[in-house]
């Protein structure tokens, strides 16, 4: 199986964001994806940037995918992702059905935002020229390989497989209304949250994480001890979530255990403090860490 990064969910500085792909660069992950996919109003970077670390990532052996946004609600959007799907060099992720119409006909992936949940929805992807796609989240591993095995042949499949799960998206800023402000007057609140405000039941349980636009879950997925049932399903790609630190290591952790470096024990003992939840790829709630 190939390792992918996730986009950046979070607003992040542009030199935070430099930094981190330069180093990202000289790790062990096949697949980066790039771009903005939460918030148009957070441009950090221009295109022209993105496309620019695309290079630079490209030159050091890397497959560079460039993400679009989960969701348009306006001419600017639009305009941008239809940018984003003409940049000519780079193949696209389509997390939106506009992103789809404006890439049909060439090579794209469909992101895990287009909810397919059966072999119908994947053979309209796949003939309007997907050539992988990103499950959704709470897909079960018996649901997934029933998928496999009766959708289309040829798509790569992709899971996430560590990290923050997204759950949610809205018209509404959820880390501008925390503070009591309009989605057009949010000031970009949530660059002061590079990974996100954690919400709390009233008996200060961990919930939730906000992050403008998006409701990531709490308790972060962490598929190493499945390899082999992801491997049965015939997944092709694992993918992990990017955090403000600590991603190099989870890359090598995950190569390690992949290439045999690592035991699965020796894997999990470097992780375990970090995210233990299965509970979606067992058919359970998400956040539970099931034996």
């Amino acid at each position: 199986m190939k390792l992918a990064l996730a986009p950046i969910p979070f607003f992040w500085d542009a030199p935070s964001v430099r930094a981190f792909y330069e180093e990202i660069a000289h790790t062990s992950v096949d697949i980066v994806y790039l771009g903005e996919i939460v918030c148009y109003k957070r441009r950090g970077l221009r295109l022209e940037e993105w496309l620019e670390i695309a290079e630079l990532l490209r030159a050091c052996g890397k497959e560079v995918v460039l993400s679009s946004l989960v969701l348009l609600d306006g001419e600017a959007e639009l305009k941008a992702t239809r940018a984003l799907c003409a940049n000519g060099r780079f193949r696209i992720e389509a997390n939106d059905m506009a992103a789809v119409s404006l890439s049909a006909g060439r090579p794209f992936v469909a992101g895990a935002t287009l909810n397919l949940y059966n072999a119908d929805a994947l053979r309209v992807l796949a003939n309007l020229g997907a050539t992988r796609f990103v499950a959704a989240l709470e897909l079960s591993g018996e649901a997934l390989a029933e998928l496999r095995n009766t959708g289309p042949q040829d798509l790569e499949c992709e899971v996430l497989a560590y990290g923050r799960p997204a759950l949610a998206y809205s018209a509404r800023c959820f880390s501008a209304r925390a503070r009591d402000r309009g989605k057009d007057a949010c000031e970009w609140v949530c660059e002061q949250h590079p990974e996100g405000l954690a919400v709390t039941t009233q008996d200060d349980q961990a919930f939730l994480i906000i992050n403008g636009l998006q409701i990531h879950g709490a308790h972060p997925l962490n598929y190493l001890s499945e390899l082999a049932s992801l491997a049965a399903a015939r997944v092709d790609i694992l993918r992990l979530m990017p955090q403000k630190s600590g991603t190099a290591h989870v890359i090598d952790t995950f190569h390690g255990v992949l290439t045999g470096r690592y035991t699965q024990a020796e894997g999990q003992a470097r992780l375990a403090t970090d995210a233990d939840a299965n509970g979606y790829w067992r058919g359970e709630a998400g956040w539970k860490a099931c034996p």
